[in-house]
């Protein structure tokens, strides 16, 4: 008897069980999320999705250019150990990150929120406004009471949504007894609902629903454009942290366990694989190899790396395994005390006040006391309520501070749009004030004034059979040096046998017989020069030198000399050697400049500066200078930088060209005279306003005209930055 068939009549049960499966594998895959900050155009992108599909286990790698982040997903034993090799062989720099430090602050709801509520309102002030035409065409009685009734519908659960920004912010500052500019928008926006309601359960002819949600419409604009001003910016502490290695490779009873980092101890051995970072401070106790120390420091050469030498947390192992004693780990780590310095300067920052608030300190609580007095006053003269209510309406809606909220914004667009044309992408909404009294601008070396990667100066003299072997050598070794060779000698490679990277000192190999060798001039027997250099060397004969340099940046020697022009003092702080910073300074015509510098150093000079007076920008790239970015007084970084980097600063520059700086600290200057023009402005309206309005002059619906004319003027003057 054959087995019966069981056949579903619907495709969906069907494929349920294989759609939990699926899903269920990718619950249990390994979620893995790595840096890119080298990748610039879809070409990159598809390099580095290939190279990382390209590896066992890999099911989906995704590549944001915008965040300069891969997202990977692959089978759970497949750790970024196995995937970072991959990449780097593709030619670009990858770090780990650890997800779900950067998932919570991944989205832009604040934006999203503003921008439905702007909708919301736009589409009930219309429909409002259509009801309002009719009463003003002549409507009157009890199809007149009806519009309003209908309006009073409309408009009630739309305040009631759209305005909820408003007056959470106006609660906020009254529940610790202070005003701040929500406060009057939030009365006049209520005042306007109560009037319109008193005359609609009168039969009054007029109300003011639409002006109420004009009023809102107009106020949600401004916030939603000082919104899109700035990226959404995730905490530069946060990138920090998420930069930290979540996993450690620890040695116990001659076994690798591969360990949270939150499990390892102090004294504990940690392995550190060539291309691995480090992912604790700690002692050297077993093995020879190079460090790259350019995330923290910004020095462009790796350092020799042997028994007995410390190790930081986030420094590069390029040439051999190392075998460390953990000495601090988590919270202790040097990497973690640097987003401590970034979280610090980040909160001092914030302690900035905007032009737009310090107004609304002087302005908020005379609205308020002109509003009462025109009640009381109409009130104790008339005996009428309902007139002095409508004259206090009037009063706070005419001097609604409608047109001091977009003086900022519409200011800070114009000025955004200006400098993105230029390619520079504005940040942080009080960004341009603090540019525009600049008087000090610090930069950093490596990646910044210079393009960060070596490039050989004296190949041409080498003979074609010295650059074939030195292409052949370099070939055998990830060392930057070696890289930076590959990339520039042209033609065939000598056909060199036995080749081997030596850790630490360089690559040898054999050729027709004799042992050839590249790498430091120690090893070789040579005597190090001041420039940096690596060696080459046929048997015991005479080794060769090949220098290196790291060529300017563009626009780098027009910027400084653009800003020196303007009177602004130029400062160059690196952690790179005295002797490449002094030659780069001596290049620029940068007078004052500091080699060795650490990250805390920098943020102390800067901190020295503004003690002394000084208002300072920071330019900078990378690590090692995210302390130094929140520090000063404003910051920009290159859309190169280290993601870290872009999201500690105020401004990024979206090119690689340095030439727009100068430029933009004018366009800072010009936006902040029109911020203060359009403080004028609104005064003098005013000035001119509220007279009429106290007067008895105009009802609520001028006030909100008035109010709604003094925006449009606000706006056009912000337009001529353009």
């Amino acid at each position: 008897m054959g087995q019966a068939v069981s056949i579903s009549a619907c495709p969906a049960c069907s494929a349920a069980p294989l759609a939990e499966e699926t899903a269920q594998r990718a619950l249990s895959d390994a979620q893995i999320t790595l840096s890119l900050p080298g990748i610039h155009c879809a070409a990159c992108m598809d390099t580095v999705e290939q190279a990382l599909m390209g590896q066992p286990g890999v099911r989906q790698a995704r590549v944001n250019l915008t965040l300069k982040r891969a997202q990977v997903q692959a089978e759970p034993a497949v750790t970024a150990a196995d995937l970072i090799p991959a990449v780097q062989a593709a030619g670009y720099e990858v770090h780990e990150l650890d997800a779900g430090t950067i998932a919570a602050t991944a989205t832009d709801r604040a934006g999203r929120d503003l921008l439905m509520r702007l909708a919301v309102a736009g589409f009930a002030s219309m429909n409002v406004m259509l009801l309002s035409v009719s009463v003003w065409s002549g409507a009157e009685d009890a199809t007149r009471d009806l519009f309003h009734w209908i309006s009073a519908a409309i408009t009630l659960p739309a305040i009631g949504f759209c305005a909820q920004p408003f007056f959470r912010n106006a609660f906020s500052a009254l529940k610790v007894g202070r005003l701040n500019m929500d406060v009057p928008i939030s009365l006049a926006i209520l005042l306007a609902l109560v009037t319109s309601l008193w005359e609609t359960m009168l039969s009054g002819e007029h109300a003011y629903f639409d002006a109420a949600l004009t009023l809102t419409f107009f106020l949600l604009a401004g916030r939603y454009l000082d919104h899109r001003t700035r990226a959404v910016a995730r905490s530069a502490a946060e990138e920090l942290t998420a930069l930290e290695l979540p996993r450690a490779t620890v040695l116990r009873d001659g076994q690798e366990q591969q360990l949270p980092i939150s499990e390892v101890v102090l004294g504990d051995l940690i392995l550190v694989r060539p291309g691995a970072r480090s992912p604790v401070d700690g002692e050297i106790t077993e093995g020879h190899s190079e460090l790259d120390r350019s995330l923290l420091t910004g020095e462009t050469l790796p350092v020799p790396a042997a028994p007995g030498q410390p190790i930081s947390a986030g420094e590069v192992n390029l040439t051999g395994p190392l075998t460390l004693r953990a000495t601090a780990v988590g919270r202790d780590s040097s990497l973690h005390r640097m987003a401590d310095l970034v979280a610090i300067a980040e909160s001092g920052r914030s302690r900035y006040t905007p032009l737009a608030d310090r107004a609304a300190k002087l302005y908020a609580p005379g609205v308020h006391i002109l509003s009462a007095l025109a009640f009381l006053g109409w009130l104790a003269w008339t005996g009428d309520f309902r007139l002095a209510l409508n004259i206090a309406a009037a009063v706070l809606i005419i001097t609604c501070p409608c047109a001091l909220g977009l003086a900022v914004p519409a200011v800070t667009t114009a000025a955004s749009g200006r400098l993105f044309r230029r390619g520079m992408l504005i940040k942080h909404e009080t960004a341009l004030e603090r540019l525009s009294a600049v008087d000090t601008v610090v930069f950093d070396k490596t990646g910044t004034l210079t393009a960060g990667t070596p490039t050989p100066v004296n190949l041409e003299a080498l003979t074609e059979a010295d650059r074939a072997l030195a292409l052949a050598l370099a070939h055998g070794s990830s060392h930057p040096l070696s890289v930076a060779l590959t990339g520039a000698i042209s033609g065939d490679a000598a056909p060199v046998t036995d080749l081997r990277e030596v850790p630490g000192f360089g690559t040898e190999a054999q050729l027709n017989g004799e042992t050839v060798r590249l790498g430091r001039a120690a090893w070789l027997g040579a005597e190090p020069g001041a420039q940096t250099a690596t060696w080459l060397q046929r048997g015991q004969g005479t080794p060769v030198e090949i220098r290196f340099t790291d060529s300017l940046r563009p626009g780098a020697a027009q910027a400084v000399a653009d800003l020196k022009a303007q009177g602004i003092r130029v400062l160059l702080l690196s952690g790179d050697s005295a002797g490449a910073v002094g030659d780069l300074a001596r290049t620029l015509g940068i007078d004052e400049w500091q080699a060795g510098a650490l990250p805390g150093d920098k943020a102390a000079r800067i901190a020295a500066l503004q003690e002394q007076g000084h208002s300072v920008l920071m330019v900078g790239d990378g690590l090692n200078d995210t302390a130094a970015l929140t520090s000063a007084d404003v910051s920009i970084s290159p859309a190169s930088a280290l993601d870290a980097a872009r999201v500690a600063s105020d401004i990024v520059l979206l090119g690689g060209d340095l030439t727009p700086i100068p430029g933009a600290l004018t366009t800072a200057s010009r936006a902040t005279r029109r911020i203060r023009e359009n403080f004028r402005i609104a005064t003098l309206y005013n000035v001119i306003a509220v007279p009429l309005a106290v007067a008895g002059l105009c009802s609520p619906l001028i006030a909100a005209l008035a109010m709604s004319a003094s925006s449009v003027t606000v706006s056009l003057n912000a337009l001529r930055l353009r």
